[in-house]
């Protein structure tokens, strides 16, 4: 049976590889076919795309993933990649607002209704992805979820696309660097940051405590190191980008500072 299991994941893994592979190449493709018709799509985007698909698909292939089957440490290092550092490197590169360029104009008014719809609304909100990004991770590891990935094809997939969607859509919520539904304000965003950012710390905390079901005492411990460290570089470069926004939409103009002397 568990021959049977690795077998099954080894397909499943190839088949997302070759999907990260088609959706790394459309990227580029879109971009330098628009280019021809609007301002040209920068070129820090693309490294940012490539960057964060490669971080996607050194969790399904490659040594890292090889690792991550059987040491919890290893997963976590996925998880750092797939739940963080990957979308917010996507986001960057500001998908959504190429897609929309991308299509003809009926269609991208079409995408525009989609993400102004209500349920899209209240996914994005930061609240609704606070509690599917943080309280996600938490039934994971506080439950038997976590070994359960170890035994089911469809429960390891699921996980995974969940951990990445989450990851994504939180981050979107929180720095509005792509096309957003709708924008709040910016104190409000910066206490949910703190909340998941203190909600992190906690659950890392918690995995050294008490280790996942099946996972030896001393990888939990090294697990929630790597979960609490290693994020804190992740979640600078969120509260970097933030506060230099908030900064920007603050902070006075120089024409404002002209008049005012």
């Amino acid at each position: 049976m568990e021959h049977n299991l690795q077998t099954g994941l080894a397909s499943l893994e190839a088949i997302i590889v070759i999907l990260l592979f088609l959706i790394f190449l459309l990227y580029p493709l879109a971009a330098a076919l628009t280019s021809l018709r609007y301002k040209a799509w920068p070129l820090h985007r693309y490294f940012l795309w490539s960057l964060g698909i490669f971080c996607v698909a050194a969790v399904f292939t490659g040594p890292l993933a090889d690792i991550a089957h059987d040491d919890f440490t290893g997963h976590m290092w996925t998880h750092l990649l797939l739940g963080m550092l990957a979308p917010l490197l996507l986001l960057l590169a500001m998908p959504i607002t190429l897609l929309l360029r991308s299509l003809p104009i009926s269609a991208a008014r079409k995408v525009s209704s989609i993400l102004k719809s209500w349920p899209f609304r209240l996914l994005s909100n930061p609240i609704t992805a606070l509690i599917l990004n943080i309280g996600g991770l938490y039934i994971l590891y506080m439950t038997g979820l976590y070994e359960l990935t170890h035994w089911s094809q469809i429960a390891y997939a699921l996980i995974h696309l969940h951990v990445f969607l989450a990851g994504y859509l939180f981050t979107a919520s929180i720095i509005y660097i792509d096309v957003t539904s709708h924008r709040l304000g910016y104190l409000f965003r910066s206490i949910v940051l703190i909340v998941s950012l203190a909600a992190h710390k906690i659950l890392s905390k918690l995995i050294y405590a008490y280790p996942p079901e099946g996972v030896p005492r001393e990888k939990a411990e090294a697990g929630g190191m790597i979960m609490y460290y290693g994020g804190d570089f992740i979640e600078l470069a969120i509260i970097v980008i933030f506060c230099w926004q908030w900064y920007k939409a603050t902070a006075p103009r120089k024409s404002e500072m002209a008049e005012e002397v």
